[in-house]
């Protein structure tokens, strides 16, 4: 059987990722979103779900270059001059290793992330993580323990298959993932063992901000058996603070409307909807 999640991420970095979302959803295949719940635009994300409640809407924890949700003068060992979270991912990860009290702020901030959703009132489809931050070892644990908390039932797991890229896209060549792969598998096994939900694979790492409609539609038409997520960063324009650098934002957003995306996902023969819709 094929079951079909697609998600956009950052819904509230901006009125042009949230407009974007909602027509996704309602114009195209989108059935899922990824709240920043501090960012610029989080106010107005969760007001166009409440007022959309077919899209589902998990949390996307900032854990890094964005608005954390403490102060923070709370958080001085994870937060930048500008009071964002900090950039640099690979010494970020050795501090958490090394300063318990990095690890007590990074637990805080996590926990209120899952409070500010909690507040919301809207149900939690599922969890990941601003640059895929939570397949660091310890970041998962916190993640893991927190989200008990909160009822936390699917996770994603960023693991996608090259062979499909290539089927999708003949002669792409993708560099091989070894230093995240490893991580990924163990938060693969770590997710079963505290009975979430994950993906079989996760679509759009390699494309991380080029999803154009030409490879979700290849993508779609050569979707393989089980659960699969298919995640994208739409937004109806660029220009707007906290926005990747080269990313075809409008692209992303063409792609879950396109007649050919929309009719490829139809004849899949795959099943769409959020995490939560495919729970046992």
């Amino acid at each position: 059987m094929k079951r079909l999640v697609v998600t956009a991420d950052d819904f509230g970095l901006s009125r042009e990722v949230n407009e974007a979302v909602e027509q996704a959803h309602r114009d195209g295949i989108l059935t899922a979103a990824s709240l920043m719940v501090s960012a610029p635009g989080a106010a107005d994300a969760v007001a166009r779900a409440r007022r959309t409640p077919s899209l589902r809407v998990g949390l996307h924890l900032v854990l890094v270059e964005a608005w954390p949700t403490l102060p923070p003068a709370e958080l001085p060992d994870l937060t930048d001059a500008q009071g964002l979270m900090r950039r640099d991912m690979e010494r970020l990860g050795l501090d958490l290793a090394l300063k318990a009290r990095a690890r007590r702020q990074l637990a805080a901030e996590i926990r209120a992330q899952f409070e500010a959703f909690r507040a919301t009132g809207l149900p939690l489809d599922h969890v990941n993580a601003h640059k895929h931050f939570h397949i660091h070892p310890l970041i998962a644990g916190m993640v893991l323990r927190v989200g008990r908390d909160y009822g936390m039932r699917a996770l994603r797991v960023p693991r996608e298959p090259r062979d499909l890229l290539r089927r999708a896209e003949p002669g792409f060549q993708a560099k091989p993932a070894l230093d995240t792969a490893p991580w990924a598998a163990l938060l693969a096994v770590r997710a079963r063992q505290a009975g979430l939900l994950i993906p079989t694979r996760t679509l759009g790492l390699a494309w991380s901000g080029a999803m154009t409609p030409e490879r979700v539609t290849a993508l779609l038409r050569h979707l393989p058996d089980g659960l699969t997520e298919l995640y994208t960063h739409p937004a109806t324009a660029g220009g707007f603070p906290g926005e990747a650098p080269g990313y075809q934002y409008a692209a992303e957003r063409d792609a879950l409307i396109a007649p050919q995306a929309r009719e490829a996902a139809e004849q899949s023969g795959a099943i769409l909807g959020g995490f939560s819709d495919f729970l046992p």
